[in-house]
C-alpha cells in the first residue's frame, strides 16, 4: 500500500488546485476528496516555557467527522514529549524538559485525539538534532525509547520515529526499530541524507512499513521565493522525485506499506508535487 498526501492542508493558495474559489471552506473535507492521507503537524508545537498545550478534543472530533471512513492521518506527537530540553529565547536548550518521554503526558495526548484514533495510521515522534549535549549516544536514546514503548497502552495507534541526526542512521538503529515494531520515518531535508540513499543502504532492514517526509533544503528561501503563495512549482526537483519513485516502487514489491508526506517547501506546492509523484508510482 502506498498513500501520498501533504504535511498539512489549510492553505488558501491551494484554491484553484484542489479547493474551489469560495469562502467558508471545510478545508479537510475538500482535501479528503483528493487524497487518502494527511499529516497533522499543528499539535507538534506544544511546549511554551513551562506550559504544555495539548490538542483540543472537539477539534479532533471535527476532523473525524470531516474525513471519510477510509481516510488515514499521520500525527506528529507534541514536542513537549520529544524535546530533551526546554527552548529559551530561541537559543539552545539549557534546561532539561521534565516532560521528555513522559508516559503520563502521552496518555493525556492519546485521550485528546481519541475521536480520530481509529483513523490514525501512525503517531510520529519527531526528535530534533540530538547532539551529545542533548543525548549521550544512540544506545542511550534507544534504551530510553525502549523503556517508553514498553509503557505505551495497547490501544495506542502505531508508533513511528523521525530522527534528525544522520549519525543515528545505522544498522543498529533499524534493527532496534524492527525489534520493537516501530516504523522508521525518513526525512528528506535539513541535515539528513537523501531518502533514496538511506533506503538503498538499509533496504534489507526496512520491513513492514515506512514513512517518508519530503521537506526542501531551504525553508526560508522557499518562503521568500514563493511569498508563501503555494500554488506553483518554484523549485523543480523532478530528478529527485524519479530517484525516490524508483526506491518506493522497489519497496512496494516487498509489500512494505509506505506513507509519503509532502511539504509545500519541497517544490513550492504540495498538491502539485503529489500529482507528479502519482505519475511516477502506483498509489
Amino acid at each position: 500500500m502506498i498513500r501520498i498526501g501533504a504535511c498539512s492542508w489549510k492553505y488558501d493558495s491551494w484554491k484553484g488546485i484542489i479547493y474551489p474559489d469560495k469562502d467558508d471552506l471545510d478545508y479537510l473535507k475538500e482535501y479528503s476528496e483528493h487524497f487518502t492521507t494527511v499529516e497533522i503537524d499543528q499539535w507538534f508545537w506544544s511546549l511554551f516555557g513551562d506550559n504544555v498545550v495539548l490538542p483540543d478534543f472537539k477539534t479532533a472530533k471535527n476532523y473525524a467527522k470531516a474525513s471519510p471512513e477510509d481516510f488515514l492521518f499521520t500525527i506528529k506527537v507534541p514536542n513537549s514529549i520529544t524535546l530533551t530540553h526546554k527552548k529559551t529565547g530561541g537559543k539552545n536548550y539549557p534546561e532539561p524538559n521534565p516532560h521528555f518521554l513522559s508516559i503520563d503526558l502521552f496518555e493525556q495526548f492519546l485521550h485528546s485525539i481519541e475521536p480520530i484514533s481509529g483513523k490514525t495510521a501512525y503517531l510520529i515522534f519527531q526528535f530534533e538534532y540530538l547532539n551529545k549535549k542533548k543525548m549521550e549516544s544512540l544506545p542511550k536514546f534507544q534504551n530510553l525509547f525502549r523503556d517508553f514503548t514498553l509503557k505505551v497502552p495497547p490501544s495506542s495507534p502505531p508508533i513511528a520515529i523521525e530522527i534528525r541526526n544522520p549519525n543515528y542512521l545505522s544498522a543498529s538503529y533499524f534493527k532496534f526499530l524492527n525489534e520493537y515494531k516501530i516504523t522508521p520515518v525518513l526525512l528528506h531535508g535539513y541535515y539528513m541524507p537523501p531518502v533514496w540513499e538511506t533506503i538503498n543502504k538499509y533496504r534489507d532492514l526496512i520491513n513492514d512499513s515506512l514513512i517518508i517526509r519530503l521537506h526542501g533544503p531551504d525553508r526560508s528561501g522557499m518562503d521568500k521565493l514563493s511569498g508563501e503563495n503555494w500554488n506553483k512549482i518554484y523549485a523543480d526537483r523532478m530528478e529527485e522525485l524519479k530517484l525516490l519513485a524508483a526506491v518506493i516502487n522497489e519497496l512496494a514489491t516487498k509489500e512494505v506499506d509506505i506513507y509519503l508526506n509532502i511539504n509545500n517547501h519541497f517544490e513550492g506546492s504540495a498538491p502539485l508535487t503529489v500529482e507528479r509523484m502519482r505519475k511516477l508510482i502506483s498509489e
